[in-house]
């Protein structure tokens, strides 16, 4: 063996998660020798390799010559001792420190005194992993993504005990098969789960709180924010359980509050709805989704107040969907919906009270202030009842987020998701509390990456790989930061944390250093 190299690699737990880690090693033409506690656990394995190396097959990715020199390159066990020729071992055994531990004295005993040990943890201590072991500067942390023969990301973590030419070597490794590693320190949840289930949290408390419904979130976060699928779909799909765990270990080692698991997640788990596995979770997957019913009607008269980027794209909105506008003070008696936006909150706020001198009763008012709370725009004014809060996270986007205040009359923001959904746009109703639900849910996940930025320990590139590759987001949090101005981000969070109080959403001081110096993070 040449250093830098790997001929030879143990999996420890040929589970879903080894059993993919396998075939990616014996895909990229290494010798496989896979570990399982038993006959029977070791069939299964088995069976996963065969089984998705067959899917391989039948959709044309693999010969089924190739599929039979994948699988001749992995040597079947219960014997641990096996593993003594192994350059690499990679433990891939449940999330459990007890058993990990168990597994790693056993793997000390009979590996090579030069051999990597590698764990597969998507969240707990590596540290704590290697410490019990006669070589904890020869073990690193390896986290595939499932499934791992899909997947590009492999987060590498090294310990304050590894020794940095065992992560290099592991990184090159997973470079060599066709992986992107991104190399990162030992704290729990590493990147990827630290950033992901921060938010996933913050969504299951925002339902639970009543902000707003499970439907709305979802729909916000996948037609406002972009990403692939909504919180509670996501959770689904991972599984309750497996997401209580890992909040679990990163509030274990945190503390922060934003990583304490929700009260209502622990409750679906205790129940045992587990989200897809078990049929039902925060959704009832036996029973098909209600498509949304189409806006009817003719596009309302809408006035738009005030000179700004929002104000232009709301008038572009309103030009695609046919609808009349009205831009001056004068001509808002026959709008069925007037908007203002104004640059900021106290210009906004006059623009609103005219507004409500000028347009007939019934007409609905909208404030478009994102950082302002709605109440005291609405109670500026001469009829409170009419108005809600307006928000276009995306100012070129499709989504429109309405809020009514304790003030709002019955049904008024019933009629302005109505006339937002015959302009074209998807409603969503939340609460009227700072940032809405996208940038409630958004600007915190994006303060957590800029503060493991501050901290080094993590570069940009790789908390934004991590997000992309790992997480399918269609772009890394420190790129979206700078997409969507470091004022703005420090401005949303500045309002959330003067509403909540919560230490994690004060923004960090590398974002207010960069926002006042007008730079961007990159």
């Amino acid at each position: 063996m040449t250093e830098g190299s790997f001929s030879r690699v143990g999996v420890v737990g040929l589970g879903t998660m080894g059993a993919g880690i396998a075939e990616v090693l014996a895909r990229g033409g290494l010798a496989v020798v896979g570990v399982e506690v038993n006959a029977e656990a070791l069939e299964r394995g088995r069976g996963h390799l065969e089984n998705s190396t067959g899917r391989a097959v039948k959709r044309g990715r693999l010969t089924e010559d190739a599929q039979r020199e994948i699988l001749g390159r992995i040597a079947f066990t219960v014997d641990f001792a096996d593993l003594g020729g192994c350059d690499l071992v990679i433990e891939a055994v449940p999330e459990r420190l007890d058993l990990k531990r168990r597994v790693f004295a056993e793997l000390d005993r009979v590996c090579r005194d030069d051999a990597v040990l590698a764990t597969n943890t998507s969240s707990l201590s590596v540290t704590e992993i290697a410490a019990p072991t006669a070589r904890p500067a020869r073990v690193v942390g390896v986290h595939f993504f499932n499934p791992a023969p899909v997947m590009k990301l492999v987060e590498v973590i090294g310990t304050v005990l590894t020794e940095p030419g065992a992560v290099d070597r592991v990184a090159s490794l997973v470079r060599g098969l066709g992986k992107t590693p991104v190399t990162v320190g030992d704290r729990s949840g590493f990147v990827a789960n630290r950033l992901l289930f921060g938010y996933l949290n913050q969504a299951v408390g925002m339902l639970e709180s009543g902000h707003a419904t499970r439907d709305d979130i979802d729909t916000a976060m996948t037609a406002g924010a972009g990403l692939p699928m909504g919180p509670f779909t996501l959770m689904d799909l991972i599984g309750l359980d497996t997401c209580l765990e890992v909040l679990e270990a990163l509030y274990a080692e945190s503390r922060d509050r934003r990583h304490a698991p929700a009260p209502l997640l622990r409750e679906l788990v205790t129940a045992g709805l587990l989200g897809r596995k078990s049929g039902r979770g925060f959704y009832d997957h036996g029973e098909a989704r209600p498509e949304a019913a189409a806006a009817d009607g003719p596009a309302p008269t809408v006035g738009i107040l005030g000179v700004s980027p929002l104000a232009d794209a709301l008038a572009a909105v309103c030009d695609r969907a046919g609808a009349e506008i009205r831009t001056a003070e004068a001509d808002l008696a026959d709008c069925d919906l007037v908007i203002e936006a104004a640059q900021d909150a106290e210009a906004g706020r006059a623009l609103l009270a005219a507004a409500a001198d000028a347009a007939a009763d019934g007409a609905v008012l909208a404030t478009t202030s994102a950082t302002a709370p709605v109440i005291e725009q609405a109670a500026a004014t001469a009829r409170p009842g009419d108005v809600v809060g307006l928000h276009l996270p995306d100012a070129g986007g499709t989504l429109a987020e309405i809020a009514a205040t304790v003030a709002t009359a019955p049904g008024v923001a019933d009629r302005a998701a109505a006339m937002a959904g015959r302009l074209g746009l998807t409603a969503v109703r939340s609460r009227a509390r700072a940032g809405f639900i996208v940038d409630a849910l958004r600007f915190p996940y994006l303060n957590d990456a800029a503060a493991m930025l501050e901290a080094g320990y993590a570069d940009a590139d790789a908390i934004d790989a991590a997000m992309t590759l790992g997480c399918g987001y269609p772009t890394g949090p420190i790129a979206d930061l700078d997409r969507l101005g470091l004022d703005r981000a420090v401005a949303v969070l500045r309002a959330l944390h003067a509403e909540t109080r919560e230490p994690a959403l004060a923004p960090v001081p590398l974002l207010v250093e960069h926002a006042t110096a007008g730079r961007t993070l990159r």
